[in-house]
């Protein structure tokens, strides 16, 4: 706090001394014996504004070491580090105040990180377990593919793959945290990472009469297989879901320069132009995932789009209404890669 900022908080102090100076000169008006002498009553006024000065400017140069404190304490972590300091009984107590409810706060989010830790636990611990019925109710229905009729199979089939999607969501959504614990760089070929996801979603493109053509040479990325694979699962599947039957789904790869794309191309119903800003927003449906036929989280593609920024890849977003859709990744090249190749 500079000096002007503080002589304009001690407005009242100066209204006051205004106010004596005025009740001196009328209390020498009423006294029969006093003549008043402005010249007199100016050097009177004069010295005490100089003695007024002074004891604001000592008051200010000492309470500038706390002020000082204090602006330093908002610069770095306000929340993490105790202020110290306060010589008068005015400053220790605000020290106090301030030293109280930065413990409070510590001890809050202690105990919400200790909770959200708990929580991650449960839900990782959650998804293993469940793993292993929905694993056997595949292998049940599986069981009874010839004796039910192939509609219910199919629906029964369906139902499960969705739950096995929802399930890997949140698992991938408790890890978003933690996700650099989780994770390997190495180079991979592309059409070995997509391709294993194409063959899970086999039953779709039947049950939809879908066609799909990977186009361009298989590329080599520097990436996670496991990450990409999930990526490329979550556009995929809303390629899928959001194309009608018998159109066809284009893959296509290519290289330049600064990296190589993978782009997901659909002859689906598209994106309106006010949606398409927002499809990467946490819990956002638009009006496509309202549609009574095609329910949507609003979290695929919101995962697809926060594990590729960890990852370094580029997830873009183009789409015209009633003709499709084009998701592209694109793996940037690295400096130090190139170099080594």
């Amino acid at each position: 706090m500079n000096f002007f900022k503080y002589l304009k908080d001690q407005w009242s102090l100066l209204l006051g001394w205004l106010f004596f100076v005025l009740l001196t000169i009328f209390v020498m008006w009423l006294a029969p014996n006093i003549l008043v002498d402005w010249t007199m009553v100016g050097y009177l006024a004069l010295i005490q504004a100089v003695f007024l000065f002074f004891y604001l400017l000592v008051r200010y140069l000492s309470k500038r070491h706390w002020w000082e404190k204090l602006a330093d304490l908002k610069q770095i972590s306000p929340l993490q580090s105790y202020l110290s300091g306060g010589h008068t009984e005015e400053e220790k107590l605000v020290e106090d105040y301030i030293n109280q409810l930065i413990r409070e706060h510590q001890e809050v989010m202690q105990e919400a990180i200790s909770n959200q830790q708990d929580q991650k636990d449960y839900i990782d611990s959650w998804v293993h377990e469940i793993k292993v019925p929905l694993a056997a109710s595949e292998l049940l229905v599986r069981s009874i593919e010839f004796d039910i009729d192939d509609q219910k199979y199919t629906l029964l089939e369906n139902e499960l793959a969705k739950i096995d999607e929802y399930v890997e969501q949140v698992l991938y959504y408790a890890r978003l945290d933690s996700f650099s614990r989780d994770y390997l760089i190495q180079e991979y070929e592309l059409k070995s990472i997509i391709q294993p996801v194409i063959r899970s979603q086999a039953n779709y493109f039947i049950q939809k009469n879908l066609r799909y053509e990977i186009i361009g040479e298989d590329q080599r990325v520097l990436t996670d297989a496991k990450w990409v694979a999930f990526i490329f699962k979550q556009i995929l599947s809303n390629a899928i879901k959001y194309t009608p039957d018998h159109r066809e789904i284009i893959i296509s790869i290519e290289k330049n320069q600064q990296g190589i794309s993978l782009a997901i191309k659909d002859s689906g119903i598209g994106i309106p132009k006010e949606d398409l800003s927002r499809i990467f927003d946490k819990g956002f449906t638009g009006s496509n995932g309202r549609l009574s036929k095609t329910h949507s989280t609003g979290l695929g593609l919101y995962l697809a789009k926060s594990l590729a920024e960890k990852l370094g890849i580029q997830l873009l977003a183009e789409s015209i209404v009633g003709e499709g859709t084009t998701m592209t990744l694109f793996f940037p090249i690295l400096n130090f890669y190139n170099e080594k190749r």
